[in-house]
């Protein structure tokens, strides 16, 4: 894998030219930050191929195995037993303690223990990002960002107003790589916010401990907030003490300016149920469920009630996951590694390859390349590009595959269309 450009990567990315929509504004009223957000280029390829049976699917990022049925039949007794009524805006106080629970027990030796008056239990971890983002962020405010990044990450803190700061990860000797000393040169005692999501979707980049403590000390020096979205720590493929990634709850005090976003999706299959939730410094967690009322008032019972389930039998579903995604991943990335001119290395956690295609001249706009393969592949990706703010020309030519396939056989005929699509073959 080639070494990202020798430019700077760091950059302002606020979005298109703030007067682009100023038309529509008029006619509509609506915030400009809103007219000005960009469509989900995910989404735009999943549309060329909604309806298609033929069509390989790997661009969202969710497994296609559905929720285990014990954690489903803890829904239908919650429903039968008539509780579909409005919930505490935290959420139920016996998930809080159970997610308390859940959460100090994968921290390391010597952590500080998570106490329920931390958490506030949220619909799904978008929304716990959201929150987070309305909790902190005024219009005007400047957010760093480190990128390539699930692309909600990068919208919020826009529709929110703030400047928006990115710092790139590069890619070097095959693996995604952080240039620590930019993103500190990039965080100032004017930065209100930094969002870090590792391990990270769609590179399974992570933060090693040593940079987790370099960040968290400059942050303190900087009065900075920090917004770690680590719904993937559980998904992670290295040996560890604990058996996931590298969290800032490990070495972060309860009184840290630091949010930490989880979510019941990934690691318990549950990606439609909407669940996820936030730990907090004690004393934000009542305001968070002021914020809470007047966005959602509450996660649905029946759902939380599931999630209890689920927490309560964490073994019987997590585990045999992480070895699945395991296999999954060290059977397609060889697949892809063995096709010329792809380049691709095993990502450390999370659920994704995502790879590069080096002819720049036939495949450098990711969006272009990502819809000609669901029309004459039939193989849906996500282009690289949906997780760069514009101007991005390192994501030009990256594809993210999704490998969180029940059937392993579907990787494999999913590169066998990709390898007779790429010229030559």
């Amino acid at each position: 894998m080639p070494r990202a450009p020798a430019s700077r990567t760091t950059a302002r990315c606020s979005g298109p030219e703030p007067h682009a929509n100023a038309t529509l504004r008029r006619k509509t009223r609506m915030r400009q930050a809103v007219l000005d957000l960009e469509e989900s280029m995910i989404r735009q390829v999943a549309n060329a191929g909604m309806g298609r049976s033929d069509v390989l699917k790997f661009w969202f990022g969710e497994s296609d195995e559905v929720t285990p049925a014990f954690i489903r039949d803890a829904a239908i007794a919650s429903l039968q037993q008539g509780e579909t009524f409005y919930a505490h805006n935290l959420g139920l106080p016996e998930l809080r303690e159970a997610i308390a629970r859940y959460a100090t027990g994968l921290r390391c030796c010597g952590a500080a223990a998570i106490d329920a008056d931390r958490i506030a239990v949220t619909s799904g971890g978008v929304n716990a990002l959201m929150l987070a983002m309305q909790a902190l962020v005024d219009a005007g405010d400047e957010v760093v960002a480190v990128t390539p990044v699930w692309p909600n990450l990068t919208a919020q803190p826009l529709i929110m107003g703030a400047k928006l700061r990115c710092v790139s990860l590069r890619p070097v000797a095959s693996q995604w790589q952080l240039d620590m000393d930019e993103l500190l040169a990039a965080i100032t005692p004017r930065t209100r916010l930094l969002i870090v999501n590792a391990p990270n979707n769609p590179t399974g980049w992570t933060l090693s401990r040593a940079e987790q403590e370099t960040l968290l000390a400059h942050c303190r020096r900087t009065g900075t907030w920090i917004l770690a979205d680590e719904v993937y720590e559980r998904l992670y493929f290295e040996p560890t003490e604990n058996g996931c990634a590298p969290s800032f709850l490990d070495i972060a005090a309860p009184e840290d300016r630091l949010l930490v976003v989880h979510s019941f999706s990934k690691s318990f299959l549950m990606t439609g149920w909407r669940l996820g939730w936030l730990v907090m410094p004690p004393g934000m967690t009542p305001h968070m469920g002021k914020l809470v009322e007047f966005n959602t008032s509450c996660a649905p019972v029946f759902v939380q009630r599931a999630a209890l389930v689920a927490l309560a039998r964490t073994d019987d579903v997590t585990p045999q996951l992480v070895a699945h995604l395991k296999t999954c991943r060290d059977t397609l990335v060889p697949l892809l590694q063995a096709l010329p001119g792809v380049e691709v290395a095993p990502a450390r956690g999370g659920m994704y390859a995502f790879f590069r295609l080096s002819d720049q001249a036939r495949f450098g706009d990711s969006l272009a390349t990502a819809k000609r393969l669901v029309v004459e592949a039939g193989l849906g990706l996500a282009p690289g590009n949906a997780f760069m703010v514009n101007p991005a020309p390192e994501a030009q030519g990256w594809l993210r595959w999704c490998f969180a396939s029940r059937d392993v056989a579907r990787l494999g005929q999913g590169v066998e269309r990709l390898a007779r699509w790429l010229p030559g073959a």
